[in-house]
C-alpha cells in the first residue's frame, strides 16, 4: 500500500457490574484497533462517585498501557481511541480521548473530520464562549455537545437531554464523525454522523442471570474477541445511549444520503470485521475477481504475459489470491514482511515512510528472478511504496513488473478523515495510466475500474445506494468542498506543518504529560441512572478565548494522566 494516513480507531465499553474494571478489555480492544492509528492512544474510565482516571500518549497500545498504567484506570466504564493526526500535528497534547468538566465531566473520542471547523471555532469563540485549546476536530465536537448539554440548565440530565444535545451538534457539525463520549457517572453515547461515513457499531454480551455488558467500535472485530454478540451497525444520523438501565437507540437527525467510506473496504479496516452488513474479507475476495477480468483485458491488448502474481503483504493478499485463481496463474509470497516496523502510511513524514519501506519488506529473489511478475496492492496513493517495491523486484532480476491496483487511480484529497494532504503528492492526480506507471517505474499499471470496484462492495449489501469514492471521483457527499477549501486543509494537514513524530515503532513519546490525578466527583447522573450530580466549575467556558490566560494550563486538557507514572 502506498503511503496513506489513516484516520482513528475508538471503543466504548460498559460493564453491568461497577466493581470489574473495563481497563484491561478496553485495552485489548483497542490492540484490535491498532491498525487505524499508531500515532498515540488513550483510556478513560469512570470509577465510584463519577471520577474519571486517564491514561494517554503518543506511542502504540502495547508500549502506552503497561500493566501498572492499566491498573490505575479504575472503573467499569470507560472509553479509548487510537489515532494518526488526519488534521493537525502529531502532538501528545492532542492525543485522545478529550475531556472537559462542565457540564457534568464529559470524555470524547471521535474518528473522522469536519469540514466547516472554522465557523465552528469562531461559534465557539464569540457565542459558547468556550477555549479550544488545540487543533484537533475532536475537542471542538467534545465542546459543540457540551455547549448544548449545558443549554438544559439542569442539575440532573436525562436521556432526553442527551439525545436532543447530539441533535443539535448533528445540526451544526458537517463532516464525518464517528463519536463515543462518556458522562461521569452517568453512561456512554455513541452517535454517527447523518452520511454514515465512518464505521460504528454495537454488541452485547449477555451475563448468567439476565444483565448485559455492552461495546460500541468502529469495528465488529474489536467486539468478536471480547465475546460480545448482535453487532449492529449504528445508523447514520442515530445516537445511542448505554447506561445501567441498558441501552437507548433514537434516530435524532433525519439520515442523509447514506455514502459509508469505500476505502474502508479496500484498506483500512480488517478483513474480519464486517462494516455495514458487508463483510472486508469477502468484499476484498470480489475485488480481486473484478481486477482479474480487467488485468486479463489489457495483457491481452498489450500482448504481455505474467508468469506469477505477488501481493503486497498484507491488506492485498485476499485479493491477489483470487485474482491468481480466476486467471489461472500461480500465486507466490515473494515479499517477505518484518511483523515489527510499522505500517509505512501511519507515518507522519514523507522521509520515515520512504526508508521504512525496505525495513518493513524483503524480496525473494527466487520468486522473480528472469519472471514477468504482476504485484498486486491494495491501492497507489504517493507511489513512494510502489517505486520502491517494484525497484526491489527489479534488483532481484525480474524481466517485467506489471503493478495491479485493487482501487482506482487516487487523483483527489479525502476530507473526511484519511490523510492525503496534498493533490500534487497524489501520484494519479493530473497523471495518465502511463505517466503513473513512468512515475512509479513499472512497466505497466493496470488499475480496478470505479464501477467494477463499486459493485465488489455493493453486492455484498445491495441496500447501500451510494459509497462515498471522493478520492476517485471528487465527488463529496457532503457538499460545501471546493478548491478553497482544499488548499485550506492541505496547507494545515501537510507534512511539514506536523511536528516530527517523538513515537517511531511503537516507542513512547518523551514528551507525554506525567501527573496523575482522579478528577474529582464529576457527576452528571441523570434520572435514568440514579447517579448524583454535581455541576463543577467551568474550564474553558464563559470567558472568549481572547482574555483567557494560560499560566499553569496543562497540555492534557484538564484531566491528569497516569501515563508514565513513577
Amino acid at each position: 500500500m502506498a503511503s496513506l494516513q489513516h484516520l482513528c480507531g475508538i471503543l466504548g465499553l460498559f460493564l453491568h457490574d461497577p466493581s470489574v474494571n473495563a481497563a484491561p478489555e478496553i485495552c485489548e480492544g483497542l490492540s484490535l484497533l491498532q491498525h487505524r492509528g499508531q500515532d498515540a492512544c488513550g483510556i478513560v474510565t469512570c470509577g465510584p462517585r463519577g471520577r474519571l482516571y486517564q491514561c494517554k500518549a503518543n506511542g502504540m497500545v502495547r508500549d502506552v498501557f503497561t500493566q501498572e498504567a492499566v491498573a490505575r484506570l479504575i472503573g467499569g466504564m470507560g472509553i479509548g481511541h487510537v489515532r494518526y493526526p488526519t488534521a493537525g500535528t502529531s502532538n501528545h497534547a492532542e492525543a485522545q480521548p478529550f475531556y472537559v468538566n462542565s457540564p457534568y465531566g464529559i470524555t470524547f473520542a471521535h474518528n473522522g473530520n469536519l469540514i466547516n471547523t472554522a465557523a465552528l471555532l469562531h461559534f465557539m469563540d464569540a457565542v459558547a464562549h468556550r477555549h479550544i485549546n488545540t487543533s484537533s476536530d475532536s475537542e471542538l465536537l467534545l465542546n459543540i455537545f457540551a455547549d448544548h448539554l449545558n443549554e438544559t440548565g439542569k442539575f440532573r440530565i436525562n436521556e432526553e437531554d442527551i439525545f436532543v444535545a447530539v441533535r443539535g451538534l448533528m445540526v451544526q457539525a458537517r463532516g464525518a464523525y464517528a463519536c463515543v463520549a462518556m458522562l461521569a457517572g452517568f453512561g456512554i453515547i455513541a452517535f454517527r454522523d447523518p452520511n454514515g461515513i465512518r464505521p460504528l457499531g454495537v454488541a452485547r454480551r449477555p451475563i448468567p442471570g439476565g444483565a448485559t455488558d455492552w461495546l460500541c467500535a468502529s469495528e465488529s472485530a474489536a467486539a468478536d474477541v471480547g465475546g460480545f454478540v448482535d453487532w449492529e451497525d449504528v445508523r447514520p444520523g442515530e445516537a445511542v445511549i448505554l447506561t445501567r438501565c441498558g441501552v437507548s437507540r433514537r434516530q435524532v437527525i433525519p439520515a442523509a444520503t447514506f455514502a459509508p467510506d469505500i476505502f474502508e473496504y479496500v484498506y483500512l479496516a480488517r478483513p474480519d470485521s464486517v462494516l455495514d452488513g458487508i463483510s472486508v474479507y469477502r468484499s476484498r475476495m470480489a475485488m480481486g475477481n473484478a481486477l482479474a477480468q480487467e488485468v486479463q483485458r489489457v495483457l491481452t491488448e498489450k500482448q504481455i504475459t505474467v508468469d506469477v502474481v505477488i501481493p503486497v503483504p498484507d491488506t492485498s493478499r485476499v485479493a491477489a489470491l483470487n485474482l491468481a485463481q480466476t486467471l489461472g496463474l500461480p500465486y507466490r509470497e515473494g515479499f517477505v514482511k518484518n511483523r515489527y516496523v510499522g505500517r509505512t502510511f501511519i507515518m507522519p513524514e514523507q522521509q520515515m515512510r520512504k526508508k521504512s519501506v525496505r525495513r518493513k519488506l524483503n524480496a525473494m529473489a527466487l520468486e522473480f528472478a528472469n519472471k514477468n511478475v504482476l504485484i498486486v496492492d491494495d491501492s497507489i496513493v504517493r507511489g513512494t511504496t510502489s517505486r520502491e517495491i517494484i525497484q526491489m523486484a527489479k534488483d532481484v532480476g525480474s524481466k517485467k513488473v506489471i503493478m495491479a491496483s485493487c482501487a482506482p487511480p487516487i487523483r483527489y484529497p479525502n476530507v473526511y478523515g484519511i490523510d492525503m494532504p496534498s493533490r500534487a503528492e497524489l501520484v494519479a492526480h493530473g497523471r495518465t495510466t502511463e505517466e503513473v506507471a513512468e512515475a512509479i517505474g513499472a512497466d505497466l499499471v493496470i488499475f480496478q475500474t470505479l464501477p467494477d470496484l463499486v459493485t465488489s462492495v455493493r453486492q455484498l449489501n445491495p441496500s447501500i445506494e451510494r459509497f462515498e469514492c471522493s478520492v476517485f471521483d471528487g465527488e463529496y457527499v457532503t457538499g460545501g468542498v471546493d478548491a478553497a477549501y482544499l488548499d485550506h486543509l492541505e496547507g494545515i494537514r501537510s507534512d511539514n506543518m506536523k511536528t516530527k513524530a517523538a513515537v517511531v515503532n511503537g516507542l513512547a513519546s518523551a514528551q507525554a504529560a506525567a501527573a496523575v490525578v482522579a478528577v474529582g466527583e464529576a457527576g452528571a447522573a441523570a434520572g435514568a441512572s440514579g447517579a448524583s450530580s454535581a455541576s463543577g466549575g467551568s474550564d474553558g467556558t464563559g470567558t472568549p478565548s481572547s482574555h483567557r490566560h494560560t499560566d499553569g494550563v496543562d497540555d492534557t486538557i484538564g484531566l491528569h494522566n497516569t501515563w508514565k507514572l513513577s
